[in-house]
Protein backbone atom coordinates (compact mmCIF):
# COMPACT_ATOMS: atom_id res chain seq x y z
CA UNK A 1 0.00 0.00 0.00
CA UNK A 2 2.94 2.51 0.83
CA UNK A 3 4.25 1.77 -2.25
CA UNK A 4 1.10 2.34 -4.70
CA UNK A 5 1.04 5.73 -2.57
CA UNK A 6 4.30 6.65 -2.85
CA UNK A 7 4.09 6.05 -6.70
CA UNK A 8 1.30 7.91 -6.85
CA UNK A 9 2.65 10.73 -4.92
CA UNK A 10 6.00 10.28 -7.69
CA UNK A 11 3.52 10.33 -10.47
CA UNK A 12 1.90 13.99 -9.25
CA UNK A 13 5.49 15.22 -8.22
CA UNK A 14 6.53 14.60 -11.92
CA UNK A 15 3.22 16.33 -13.25
CA UNK A 16 3.54 19.06 -11.24
CA UNK A 17 7.26 19.82 -12.33
CA UNK A 18 6.40 19.28 -16.00
CA UNK A 19 3.39 21.86 -15.45
CA UNK A 20 6.18 24.49 -13.64
CA UNK A 21 8.57 23.78 -16.47
CA UNK A 22 5.85 24.65 -19.31
CA UNK A 23 4.43 27.59 -17.84
CA UNK A 24 7.94 28.90 -17.40
CA UNK A 25 8.71 28.30 -21.22
CA UNK A 26 5.66 29.95 -21.93
CA UNK A 27 6.83 33.32 -20.33
CA UNK A 28 10.19 33.22 -20.89
CA UNK A 29 9.60 32.55 -24.52
CA UNK A 30 7.27 35.01 -24.79
CA UNK A 31 8.62 38.20 -26.50
CA UNK A 32 6.66 41.12 -28.27
CA UNK A 33 8.11 42.76 -31.49
CA UNK A 34 9.62 46.28 -31.35
CA UNK A 35 7.41 49.10 -31.48
CA UNK A 36 8.18 51.38 -35.11
CA UNK A 37 9.95 48.61 -36.43
CA UNK A 38 10.38 49.89 -40.31
CA UNK A 39 9.06 47.06 -42.40
CA UNK A 40 10.16 45.70 -45.78
CA UNK A 41 8.91 46.13 -49.08
CA UNK A 42 8.70 43.91 -51.17
CA UNK A 43 8.53 44.04 -55.25
CA UNK A 44 6.93 41.85 -57.19
CA UNK A 45 7.90 42.65 -60.74
CA UNK A 46 4.62 43.88 -61.80
CA UNK A 47 4.38 47.42 -63.25
CA UNK A 48 4.05 49.71 -60.24
CA UNK A 49 1.91 52.95 -60.89
CA UNK A 50 1.98 56.52 -59.20
CA UNK A 51 -1.16 57.28 -57.52
CA UNK A 52 -2.95 60.46 -57.87
CA UNK A 53 -5.72 62.49 -55.88
CA UNK A 54 -9.06 63.21 -57.62
CA UNK A 55 -8.61 59.31 -59.01
CA UNK A 56 -10.92 56.57 -57.44
CA UNK A 57 -9.46 53.31 -55.68
CA UNK A 58 -10.29 50.09 -54.69
CA UNK A 59 -9.47 49.06 -51.06
CA UNK A 60 -10.25 45.45 -49.92
CA UNK A 61 -10.17 44.06 -46.46
CA UNK A 62 -10.32 40.40 -45.27
CA UNK A 63 -9.83 38.50 -41.91
CA UNK A 64 -8.95 34.97 -43.86
CA UNK A 65 -8.76 33.19 -40.27
CA UNK A 66 -5.47 31.24 -40.64
CA UNK A 67 -7.04 29.50 -43.39
CA UNK A 68 -8.51 27.03 -40.99
CA UNK A 69 -12.39 28.44 -41.04
CA UNK A 70 -14.71 26.68 -43.55
CA UNK A 71 -18.15 27.16 -43.33
CA UNK A 72 -18.50 24.37 -41.10
CA UNK A 73 -15.66 25.04 -38.79
CA UNK A 74 -16.34 25.96 -34.98
CA UNK A 75 -13.12 27.30 -32.90
CA UNK A 76 -12.27 26.57 -29.54
CA UNK A 77 -11.61 29.96 -28.39
CA UNK A 78 -14.82 30.88 -29.23
CA UNK A 79 -16.82 27.87 -27.26
CA UNK A 80 -16.45 25.59 -30.53
CA UNK A 81 -14.28 22.67 -30.72
CA UNK A 82 -11.38 22.41 -33.42
CA UNK A 83 -8.22 24.49 -32.61
CA UNK A 84 -6.40 23.60 -35.79
CA UNK A 85 -7.14 23.57 -39.58
CA UNK A 86 -8.41 19.98 -40.24
CA UNK A 87 -5.60 19.28 -42.68
CA UNK A 88 -3.05 20.96 -45.57
CA UNK A 89 -5.52 20.10 -48.12
CA UNK A 90 -7.86 22.61 -46.16
CA UNK A 91 -5.55 25.42 -45.38
CA UNK A 92 -4.61 25.52 -49.45
CA UNK A 93 -8.46 25.17 -49.99
CA UNK A 94 -9.72 28.21 -47.17
CA UNK A 95 -6.98 30.63 -48.75
CA UNK A 96 -7.43 29.65 -52.47
CA UNK A 97 -10.42 30.40 -51.97
CA UNK A 98 -10.22 33.74 -50.43
CA UNK A 99 -8.06 34.78 -52.37
CA UNK A 100 -10.00 33.77 -55.32
CA UNK A 101 -12.98 36.08 -54.12
CA UNK A 102 -9.92 39.38 -53.45
CA UNK A 103 -9.02 38.89 -57.51
CA UNK A 104 -12.40 38.67 -58.69
CA UNK A 105 -12.47 42.21 -56.78
CA UNK A 106 -10.11 43.77 -58.79
CA UNK A 107 -8.74 45.77 -55.35
CA UNK A 108 -5.93 48.78 -56.09
CA UNK A 109 -5.22 47.97 -52.43
CA UNK A 110 -5.67 44.52 -50.64
CA UNK A 111 -5.54 44.23 -46.67
CA UNK A 112 -4.90 40.44 -45.02
CA UNK A 113 -5.00 39.96 -41.37
CA UNK A 114 -4.50 36.41 -40.01
CA UNK A 115 -2.31 35.20 -42.51
CA UNK A 116 0.25 32.61 -41.10
CA UNK A 117 3.71 32.24 -42.17
CA UNK A 118 4.78 29.22 -39.79
CA UNK A 119 2.27 27.30 -37.69
CA UNK A 120 1.09 23.93 -36.27
CA UNK A 121 -2.72 25.19 -36.69
CA UNK A 122 -2.18 25.39 -40.10
CA UNK A 123 -0.12 22.75 -41.06
CA UNK A 124 3.52 24.43 -41.73
CA UNK A 125 1.59 26.23 -44.84
CA UNK A 126 3.52 29.46 -45.90
CA UNK A 127 0.12 31.42 -46.45
CA UNK A 128 1.77 34.71 -47.23
CA UNK A 129 3.76 33.35 -50.08
CA UNK A 130 0.38 31.39 -51.20
CA UNK A 131 -1.50 34.31 -51.41
CA UNK A 132 1.04 36.34 -53.48
CA UNK A 133 0.21 34.00 -55.94
CA UNK A 134 -3.09 35.04 -56.74
CA UNK A 135 -2.69 38.89 -57.06
CA UNK A 136 0.74 39.12 -59.20
CA UNK A 137 -0.72 42.22 -60.86
CA UNK A 138 -0.21 44.14 -57.51
CA UNK A 139 3.63 45.22 -57.90
CA UNK A 140 3.97 45.57 -54.21
CA UNK A 141 3.52 44.04 -50.75
CA UNK A 142 4.13 44.11 -47.19
CA UNK A 143 4.43 41.80 -44.37
CA UNK A 144 3.85 42.89 -40.61
CA UNK A 145 4.40 40.01 -37.97
CA UNK A 146 1.85 40.27 -34.91
CA UNK A 147 1.75 36.53 -33.99
CA UNK A 148 4.74 34.69 -32.54
CA UNK A 149 3.18 32.08 -29.78
CA UNK A 150 5.41 29.49 -27.83
CA UNK A 151 3.71 26.27 -28.13
CA UNK A 152 0.40 26.28 -26.20
CA UNK A 153 -0.40 22.86 -25.30
CA UNK A 154 -4.24 23.75 -24.95
CA UNK A 155 -6.53 21.70 -26.11
CA UNK A 156 -4.56 18.57 -25.23
CA UNK A 157 -6.03 16.20 -27.36
CA UNK A 158 -5.16 18.80 -30.16
CA UNK A 159 -2.91 21.69 -28.92
CA UNK A 160 -2.80 25.01 -31.07
CA UNK A 161 0.63 24.66 -30.82
CA UNK A 162 3.12 27.24 -31.84
CA UNK A 163 1.94 29.83 -34.51
CA UNK A 164 3.31 32.69 -36.44
CA UNK A 165 1.27 35.03 -38.61
CA UNK A 166 1.05 38.54 -39.54
CA UNK A 167 -1.12 40.96 -41.57
CA UNK A 168 -0.48 41.79 -44.89
CA UNK A 169 -0.95 44.97 -47.45
CA UNK A 170 -0.80 44.54 -50.99
CA UNK A 171 -0.68 47.76 -53.14
CA UNK A 172 -0.88 48.31 -57.39
CA UNK A 173 1.22 51.97 -56.41
CA UNK A 174 4.35 52.51 -54.95
CA UNK A 175 4.92 52.06 -51.24
CA UNK A 176 7.83 54.39 -50.48
CA UNK A 177 8.05 53.18 -47.01
CA UNK A 178 6.34 50.87 -44.08
CA UNK A 179 6.44 50.68 -40.31
CA UNK A 180 5.08 48.48 -37.58
CA UNK A 181 3.23 49.94 -34.67
CA UNK A 182 2.87 47.61 -31.34
CA UNK A 183 -0.71 48.60 -30.29
CA UNK A 184 -1.47 47.96 -26.55
CA UNK A 185 -2.57 44.89 -25.12
CA UNK A 186 -3.67 43.47 -21.70
CA UNK A 187 -0.83 41.94 -19.50
CA UNK A 188 -0.34 38.70 -17.43
CA UNK A 189 -2.04 35.64 -18.90
CA UNK A 190 -4.12 37.20 -21.01
CA UNK A 191 -1.08 38.30 -23.77
CA UNK A 192 -0.34 34.89 -24.44
CA UNK A 193 -3.91 33.96 -25.68
CA UNK A 194 -4.47 37.73 -27.19
CA UNK A 195 -2.31 38.42 -30.53
CA UNK A 196 0.47 40.50 -30.08
CA UNK A 197 -1.33 43.34 -32.08
CA UNK A 198 -0.47 45.87 -33.98
CA UNK A 199 -0.68 47.56 -37.30
CA UNK A 200 0.88 48.49 -40.27
CA UNK A 201 1.63 51.78 -41.43
CA UNK A 202 2.13 52.00 -45.72
CA UNK A 203 2.98 55.27 -47.62
CA UNK A 204 1.64 56.30 -51.11
CA UNK A 205 2.97 58.99 -52.68
CA UNK A 206 0.71 61.04 -54.41
CA UNK A 207 1.41 63.58 -57.18
CA UNK A 208 -0.44 66.35 -55.75
CA UNK A 209 3.53 66.11 -53.02
CA UNK A 210 1.08 64.53 -50.50
CA UNK A 211 0.98 60.92 -49.27
CA UNK A 212 -1.76 58.44 -48.51
CA UNK A 213 -1.30 56.56 -45.25
CA UNK A 214 -2.61 53.07 -45.58
CA UNK A 215 -3.30 51.51 -42.15
CA UNK A 216 -3.83 47.69 -41.92
CA UNK A 217 -4.77 46.81 -38.34
CA UNK A 218 -6.53 43.97 -36.23
CA UNK A 219 -7.66 44.78 -32.82
CA UNK A 220 -8.01 42.61 -29.90
CA UNK A 221 -10.54 40.36 -29.36
CA UNK A 222 -9.51 37.81 -26.50
CA UNK A 223 -9.42 40.59 -23.85
CA UNK A 224 -10.65 40.81 -19.63
CA UNK A 225 -10.01 44.18 -19.79
CA UNK A 226 -12.36 46.26 -21.94
CA UNK A 227 -10.43 49.06 -22.03
CA UNK A 228 -7.55 47.93 -23.99
CA UNK A 229 -9.56 47.90 -27.24
CA UNK A 230 -10.62 51.44 -26.61
CA UNK A 231 -6.39 52.43 -25.98
CA UNK A 232 -5.76 50.89 -29.65
CA UNK A 233 -8.35 52.79 -31.32
CA UNK A 234 -6.95 55.47 -29.32
CA UNK A 235 -3.70 55.14 -30.46
CA UNK A 236 -4.63 54.22 -34.40
CA UNK A 237 -7.41 57.65 -34.28
CA UNK A 238 -3.80 59.85 -32.57
CA UNK A 239 -1.73 58.79 -35.55
CA UNK A 240 -3.94 58.90 -38.19
CA UNK A 241 -5.27 62.44 -37.09
CA UNK A 242 -1.64 63.30 -36.55
CA UNK A 243 -0.89 62.86 -40.61
CA UNK A 244 -4.42 64.73 -41.44
CA UNK A 245 -3.15 67.71 -39.82
CA UNK A 246 0.12 66.95 -41.79
CA UNK A 247 -1.57 67.23 -45.13
CA UNK A 248 -1.91 63.65 -45.81
CA UNK A 249 -4.84 61.44 -46.44
CA UNK A 250 -5.12 58.70 -44.10
CA UNK A 251 -7.21 55.21 -44.39
CA UNK A 252 -7.43 52.52 -42.07
CA UNK A 253 -9.15 48.70 -42.86
CA UNK A 254 -9.10 45.72 -41.03
CA UNK A 255 -11.04 43.89 -38.12
CA UNK A 256 -11.89 46.39 -35.62
CA UNK A 257 -13.57 43.15 -33.43
CA UNK A 258 -16.38 45.64 -32.56
CA UNK A 259 -19.80 45.86 -33.91
CA UNK A 260 -19.35 48.88 -35.98
CA UNK A 261 -22.50 48.96 -36.94
CA UNK A 262 -23.80 49.72 -33.50
CA UNK A 263 -26.72 47.02 -33.63
CA UNK A 264 -25.91 44.47 -35.20
CA UNK A 265 -27.94 41.94 -33.61
CA UNK A 266 -31.35 44.10 -34.74
CA UNK A 267 -30.34 43.65 -38.25
CA UNK A 268 -28.95 40.04 -38.63
CA UNK A 269 -31.57 38.58 -35.71
CA UNK A 270 -29.57 36.64 -33.63
CA UNK A 271 -28.65 38.50 -30.00
CA UNK A 272 -25.61 39.74 -28.80
CA UNK A 273 -25.88 39.47 -25.50
CA UNK A 274 -23.84 36.34 -25.25
CA UNK A 275 -21.27 37.87 -27.44
CA UNK A 276 -19.08 40.27 -24.87
CA UNK A 277 -16.26 40.81 -27.66
CA UNK A 278 -18.48 42.69 -30.40
CA UNK A 279 -19.51 45.87 -28.56
CA UNK A 280 -20.56 48.95 -30.15
CA UNK A 281 -17.29 51.64 -30.31
CA UNK A 282 -18.22 54.86 -28.00
CA UNK A 283 -18.77 57.93 -30.78
CA UNK A 284 -16.80 60.18 -28.17
CA UNK A 285 -13.58 58.18 -28.83
CA UNK A 286 -13.89 59.18 -32.59
CA UNK A 287 -12.15 62.62 -33.43
CA UNK A 288 -14.15 65.18 -35.58
CA UNK A 289 -11.85 64.75 -38.94
CA UNK A 290 -12.08 61.14 -39.24
CA UNK A 291 -14.94 58.97 -39.87
CA UNK A 292 -15.27 55.27 -39.30
CA UNK A 293 -17.16 53.67 -42.24
CA UNK A 294 -18.86 50.58 -42.11
CA UNK A 295 -19.78 48.41 -44.99
CA UNK A 296 -23.47 48.10 -45.25
CA UNK A 297 -26.54 47.71 -47.36
CA UNK A 298 -29.69 48.82 -45.88
CA UNK A 299 -31.50 46.65 -48.16
CA UNK A 300 -30.00 44.18 -48.36
CA UNK A 301 -27.28 43.63 -45.47
CA UNK A 302 -24.10 41.49 -45.28
CA UNK A 303 -22.44 40.84 -42.12
CA UNK A 304 -18.64 40.32 -41.87
CA UNK A 305 -18.26 38.30 -39.61
CA UNK A 306 -19.95 35.05 -38.03
CA UNK A 307 -19.08 33.78 -34.12
CA UNK A 308 -17.46 30.53 -34.65
CA UNK A 309 -18.75 28.77 -31.83
CA UNK A 310 -20.41 26.57 -33.95
CA UNK A 311 -20.66 25.43 -37.79
CA UNK A 312 -22.83 28.31 -40.08
CA UNK A 313 -26.21 27.92 -39.96
CA UNK A 314 -29.34 30.50 -39.61
CA UNK A 315 -28.71 30.71 -35.67
CA UNK A 316 -25.28 31.74 -35.83
CA UNK A 317 -24.19 35.04 -34.12
CA UNK A 318 -23.85 37.91 -37.18
CA UNK A 319 -21.58 40.75 -37.25
CA UNK A 320 -20.46 43.40 -38.87
CA UNK A 321 -16.71 44.01 -37.17
CA UNK A 322 -14.46 44.78 -40.27
CA UNK A 323 -14.73 48.10 -42.00
CA UNK A 324 -12.52 51.16 -42.86
CA UNK A 325 -11.84 54.61 -41.19
CA UNK A 326 -11.25 57.87 -43.21
CA UNK A 327 -9.89 61.25 -42.56
CA UNK A 328 -12.20 63.65 -43.92
CA UNK A 329 -10.03 64.60 -47.20
CA UNK A 330 -11.09 61.27 -48.32
CA UNK A 331 -14.81 60.77 -50.52
CA UNK A 332 -16.26 57.67 -49.96
CA UNK A 333 -18.06 56.33 -52.63
CA UNK A 334 -19.01 52.84 -51.38
CA UNK A 335 -18.41 50.24 -49.12
CA UNK A 336 -19.45 47.04 -48.94
CA UNK A 337 -19.34 43.35 -48.04
CA UNK A 338 -18.75 40.67 -50.29
CA UNK A 339 -21.46 37.86 -49.03
CA UNK A 340 -19.27 34.55 -49.11
CA UNK A 341 -21.54 32.32 -47.08
CA UNK A 342 -18.60 32.44 -44.90
CA UNK A 343 -17.37 29.67 -47.32
CA UNK A 344 -13.33 30.18 -46.84
CA UNK A 345 -13.34 31.77 -43.41
CA UNK A 346 -15.06 32.89 -40.37
CA UNK A 347 -15.44 36.73 -41.56
CA UNK A 348 -16.07 37.84 -45.33
CA UNK A 349 -14.16 40.69 -47.29
CA UNK A 350 -15.28 43.50 -47.05
CA UNK A 351 -14.72 46.91 -49.91
CA UNK A 352 -14.01 50.39 -49.97
CA UNK A 353 -14.67 52.39 -52.85
CA UNK A 354 -12.98 56.32 -52.06
CA UNK A 355 -11.22 59.13 -53.86
CA UNK A 356 -8.58 61.56 -52.46
CA UNK A 357 -9.98 65.10 -52.66
CA UNK A 358 -8.38 66.96 -55.24
CA UNK A 359 -5.71 69.68 -54.41
CA UNK A 360 -4.66 70.95 -51.04
CA UNK A 361 -5.52 67.47 -48.86
CA UNK A 362 -6.83 69.59 -46.17
CA UNK A 363 -9.11 71.72 -48.54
Amino acid sequence: MKTILRLILLFLGIVLIALICYVAYVFLTYYRVEDNLPLEVEETGAEVQQAAAGETYRLLSYNIGFGAYSDDYSFFMDGGKESRARSKEAVYENVGGAMSTVQAAAPDFVFLQEVDVEGTRSYHVDEYAYACTYLPDLGERVFAQNYDSPYLFWPILEPHGANRAGQVTFSRYDISSALRRSLPIEEGFMKLVDLDRCYSVSRIPLDNGHELVLYNFHLSAYTSDGTIAEDQLKMLFADMSKEYAAGNYAIAGGDFNKDILGNSDEIFGVSGEAYTWAQPIPAELVPSELTIVAPFDEASPVPSCRNADRPYGPDNYQVTVDGFIVSANVTVEEAAVIDTGFQWSDHNPVYLDFALKDGSALD
